[in-house]
């Protein structure tokens, strides 16, 4: 599994009427597929009748993508092909993660923001999520399948 499947994330919510972040956070868990698969789910969900995907990151490889997702959701999260981690408040700080240069030459690429927290809904809902992956999972087998 990728380096961002085993991190945790906190997301830092503005109160009502507080014009910036607050200091408290919430832990969300992070649902890992491949990053095909993810690719494919962030265009299903932006081109709903209602946009509905949260902050995504991508590993230093670009072999996975996470989706943030509300906690708990690890609990009963049993998709073949993805992987949902529990957060538990370490690790991963949203939205912390630095959007860096391209490395030079061979250098390890850091994770990144594919879709950052503030652009996107809070959280993507696991229920949506899960649709949009098997439908990205059937639309790619049909297109490997028509060589």
């Amino acid at each position: 599994m990728s380096e961002i499947g085993s991190q945790s994330a906190t997301w830092h919510t503005p109160a009502p009427d507080a014009g910036g972040p607050q200091p408290a956070a919430e832990p969300w868990d992070l649902v890992t597929v491949p990053v095909r698969q993810g690719l494919e789910a962030v265009d299903i969900l932006r081109r709903g009748a209602v946009p509905a995907v949260g902050p995504v990151v991508h590993d230093g490889t670009c072999d996975t993508l996470g989706f943030l997702v509300p906690p708990g959701t690890a609990a009963g999260w049993d998709m073949p092909g993805s992987a949902c981690t529990r957060t538990s408040g370490r690790g991963l700080r949203l939205p912390e993660l630095p959007e860096l240069p391209e490395p030079a030459g061979d250098a390890p690429r850091p994770a990144g923001w594919l879709l950052p927290p503030g652009d996107t809904d809070p959280v993507t809902d696991p229920v949506v999520l899960r649709e949009a992956l098997g439908e990205a999972a059937r639309l790619i087998e049909a297109a490997d399948g028509c060589h």
